[in-house]
């Protein structure tokens, strides 16, 4: 073995024992560039492949799935009307965390591609985003820079971002999470696949130029933060939205002409990523001629035109004898471009540089679910979790009410609670509106679908903290979430996509949250029929000094609603509105907002959480969009009934009177997080039909209070005005990071 080969091997994040598997698939020792190309195919940002044996658990068949997870470059579902909603989410952390204008930037651009790569036109974008402590300054730089480049670069590519949600904690402090989601439309059976066909298809380039940008980003993408990832620099891509825009034109005129086999963009791993994905997702092989390839810098070697990350590119394969009309709809959009390459019978990829071969390797062994190694982890329950099981609520001294008048005021500036209109105002909803957003205040994001009676519900959901204290039922919780807020703005869900944000794979005690996450996860996905279309794995966000970020599996999740008049609004809409509370009420604080920053328990449990409830009351929620009874829905969430009914009302300008169930901690009633429950206005008329629909699912009902012209009032005792407490919801946040 030559020992200088495997050093470089190892210096480029490749264990001995994978050298060795590369030297039996190879039949003989690699060199440099074949090194360097399984080191980013075998990279976790690429391969998965510590995570693949439980990515395989999770449910991927559902009666409106079109493509499975796996199967193309994102999820896809029928949608009805012939139409097909094709969406996914995906991280770019690490870039984030070192550069964040760029970072979040391009990581909304390749978002986009993936759907665009399909054949879909993107319609809306969304986001979830974690930060470290607020009052940080390098929090407030990130903050700043990340909002900035996902604000410029959706609002330039003509794209509207209409949803996400942004948390702040001190374990996302080094290791901030950037996740972006895309979602689009498409003619059912008019989808692009990303294979590459027959053997003699050219195989085209075509977008921006390649530079060295992003070289070895996802080896990047797959170890810790240190003090010297800033050295990594040159792994963070550099965006233009307007070529996007260009590309994005130009696919679809491609699209439409019908010269195309195959499509792909050039995201993780560049050049060889997209060649060897599509040749091994057809079982052929591609002959890539580099030096065809346009550079933006002369000298390029062979293995760095490969691992290029540079972003606006895509590879397309055409087919055979149609090379002038797909030229022409490129040149048409002045677009860079050229052919560097032909699909063989080989079933290899082989590169080569001036008519010298730079690499020589079967397309399946570089590929996920192909030769990639796949690893079976050990795992043990995490050492804190003995402090979580020990929080005992018995223990903890309820509040009274002027207490309670006090905290309520301290809840609405907190940075998880408050309104992060300082965030979204930097994006444009209503940009490129070919799919117009709604832009009402509902749980859900709602964009109507152009030329239907539909429009589609969209979230992004995760709330880590709960994952943290039990990943197995806090997974669940996510996606119910998300399908309580589909629910409550009148849809029905179909399938979810996620965003798997982790620590270090090698640490037990992280791998446990992983595999209990991802088996809550499949649970929650099969009791709401919600099959899995794919999505991200994104390990390592963890530093050197072994502090790792809460799991935090990200989901967004996509809904119908099926007429326009079943759209639901959170907004109180008349004085004198019942207020009722559907679900359960339950004494418990566990692990919300209200015990972890105004209490100060870092540890404590899970918030209640009952599957088979919180499904009952999800059927419950449809069945009043359908009746058109309510005048507003809004799940209880964080900060708890308090936080629900204020929201419902600074939306509207509308005041609340509730009473707190009786016989219950006061604490729990206001500020609990307990799940499975929403709050609903109706009109006085309709407040027996909704305890009747309500008790026909099983779901626990109080008629709680009443809506009022301007004031807030618990338990019969006035706690100030509206327009206070929504000063401060509404300047906190900013107030913080501008300071």
């Amino acid at each position: 073995m030559n020992e200088q080969l495997l050093e470089q091997a190892k210096q480029l994040g490749l264990l001995e024992e994978e050298y060795k598997q590369i030297c039996e698939i190879l039949g003989r020792e690699p060199n440099f560039t074949e090194i360097s190309i399984f080191s980013v195919m075998w990279s976790e940002h690429c391969s998965y492949k510590n995570s693949i044996v439980w990515l395989k658990t999770l449910p991927k068949e559902g009666s409106k799935m079109l493509a499975e997870a796996g199967e193309e470059n994102a999820g896809l579902v029928d949608i009805g009307d012939g139409l097909a909603c094709c969406f996914k989410i995906e991280s770019h952390n690490h870039p984030s965390a070192i550069e964040p204008y760029q970072g979040a930037a391009t990581g909304v651009g390749g978002i986009n591609r993936d759907i665009f790569s399909m054949g879909a036109r993107p319609i809306a974008q969304l986001n979830s985003l974690r930060f470290g402590n607020i009052d940080s300054e390098r929090t407030k730089w990130l903050v700043k820079g990340v909002v900035k480049g996902i604000g410029d670069y959706g609002n330039a590519f003509g794209i509207p971002t209409v949803g996400g949600e942004v948390y702040f904690d001190d374990c996302y402090e080094q290791n901030i999470l950037v996740n972006a989601m895309s979602v689009g439309i498409v003619d059912v059976g008019k989808n692009i696949s990303a294979g590459a066909g027959e053997p003699g298809n050219p195989v085209y380039i075509f977008g921006s130029a390649t530079g060295k940008d992003g070289i070895h980003g996802a080896a990047f993408a797959s170890k810790d933060m240190s003090e010297d990832s800033v050295n990594d620099l040159p792994s963070v891509q550099v965006g233009d939205p307007f070529w996007e825009k260009l590309i994005l034109e130009a696919s679809m005129e491609l699209m439409d002409a019908d010269v195309i086999v195959g499509m792909q963009d050039m995201g993780a791993a560049g050049i060889t990523c997209s060649t060897s994905e599509m040749s091994a997702k057809t079982n052929v092989g591609m002959d890539i001629y580099l030096d065809k390839v346009p550079m933006r810098q002369e000298n390029m070697k062979g293995w760095e035109l490969l691992l290029s990350e540079s972003q606006e590119r895509m590879l397309v394969v055409i087919k055979k004898g149609r090379e002038a009309d797909a030229e022409k709809i490129l040149e048409k959009w002045d677009l860079t471009f050229a052919k560097i390459g032909d699909v063989t019978d080989s079933k290899r990829v082989r590169y080569f540089m001036n008519g010298e071969i730079e690499a020589d390797i079967p397309a399946e062994s570089l590929v996920l679910g192909g030769g990639a190694p796949v690893y079976h982890r050990t795992w043990k329950e995490p050492s804190y979790m003995e402090k979580i099981k020990a929080f005992d609520l018995t223990s903890v001294a309820d509040i009274n009410l002027s207490e309670a008048q006090g905290i309520s005021h301290q809840m609405v500036k907190l940075p998880n609670i408050a309104s992060k209109k300082w965030v979204y105002e930097q994006y444009d909803s209503m940009v490129g509106t070919v799919n117009q957003s709604t832009n009402r205040p509902s749980d859900a994001s709602v964009v109507k679908v152009r030329g239907t009676e539909k429009s589609l519900a969209l979230t992004v959901d995760c709330s880590s903290r709960y994952i943290y204290a039990d990943p197995f039922v806090g997974t669940q919780i996510a996606v119910a979430e998300a399908a309580r807020n589909i629910r409550c703005s009148g849809g029905v869900p179909t399938a979810i996509t996620n965003c798997l944000n982790f620590g270090n794979p090698y640490n037990e005690e992280v791998y446990f949250q992983f595999k209990s996450a991802i088996e809550g996860m499949g649970v929650a996905c099969k009791r709401f029929d919600t099959p899995v279309t794919g999505g991200n794995v994104s390990f390592y966000n963890q530093s050197t000094n072994g502090q790792a970020v809460y799991p935090t599996p990200a989901i967004g999740m996509v809904g119908i609603i099926e007429k326009q008049d079943q759209i639901l609004s959170l907004n109180f809409k008349n004085e004198g509105d019942a207020i009722v509370m559907l679900g359960k009420h339950v004494n418990d604080i566990g692990s919300s907002q209200y015990a972890a920053k105004i209490k100060g328990f870092e540890y404590s449990n899970c918030p209640y959480f009952d599957l088979e409830e919180e499904a009952s009351l999800h059927e419950l929620l449809t069945e009043v969009a359908a009746t058109n009874i309510s005048s507003s829905v809004h799940d209880i969430s964080e900060g708890g009934l308090f936080i629900s009914c204020l929201e419902s009302a600074m939306s509207s300008g509308l005041g609340f009177d509730i009473c707190t169930p009786k016989d219950s901690r006061l604490d729990a009633a206001l500020f609990g997080e307990a799940q499975g429950r929403a709050v609903v206005s109706v009109d006085n008329a309709n407040v027996s039909e909704l305890l009747k629909l309500a008790e026909k699912h099983g779901v626990p009902a109080l008629h709680m209070g009443t809506v009022t012209s301007g004031q807030v009032i618990v338990n019969g005792e006035e706690w100030g005005s509206l327009e206070d407490y929504k000063n401060a919801y509404d300047t906190s946040i900013g107030d913080k990071i501008e300071a």
